[in-house]
């Protein structure tokens, strides 16, 4: 079976549980044995045992904080891009907006800002082809761009801001 997102935190709990009972076995072995030794001396197999046990709680503390770590990093980037997706619309009412983009271009920009066609666009909104292309001539016109990629270019420049690759060429 393949690890989904959905069961990743679940498996990995699992080992650490796994790793747990291993470790409880070993020190519990050791002490066992440390017990029935007929001389009082402890030996070889006693230290082994311990070492082991005590190494897999290492293990078990170790990743028990990188597990944390992990959920904890993971749920900082969901918030980033959640907000980031949010950033990002707002920028695209703004910019139909300052535009003054019809409901209907503003629909027709947005499909072509997800790269849609313009035959594509048509068949999705039902309408004739002529209209959509009509509709995009305007919106890049209001834009001030000459076609598509110049029109995602505006939004990724938006998005790039002054951390993007201002001095490459």
């Amino acid at each position: 079976m393949a690890a989904t997102p959905a069961n990743k935190p679940a498996m990995a709990l699992a080992v650490i549980g796994l790793q747990a009972v291993a470790a409880i076995y070993f020190i519990f072995d050791a002490v066992g044995e440390s017990r029935w030794s007929r001389d009082g001396k402890f030996g070889p197999l006693f230290a082994l045992d311990l070492l082991v046990g005590f190494a897999l709680l290492a293990g078990i503390a170790y990743a028990a904080l990188t597990f944390t770590r992990l959920q904890s990093e993971a749920r900082r980037r969901d918030r980033a891009l959640s907000a980031a997706r949010g950033a990002l619309g707002q920028l695209i009412q703004d910019r139909f907006a300052d535009w003054g983009l019809s409901r209907s271009e503003a629909e027709v920009a947005l499909f072509a800002l997800k790269g849609f066609s313009s035959a594509e666009i048509a068949e999705m909104r039902g309408a004739a082809g002529g209209t959509v292309r009509s509709q995009l001539s305007q919106v890049y016109a209001k834009a001030e761009v000459t076609g598509q990629p110049m029109l995602m270019s505006l939004f990724l420049d938006d998005l790039l801001g002054e951390s993007g690759f201002d001095n490459q060429p």
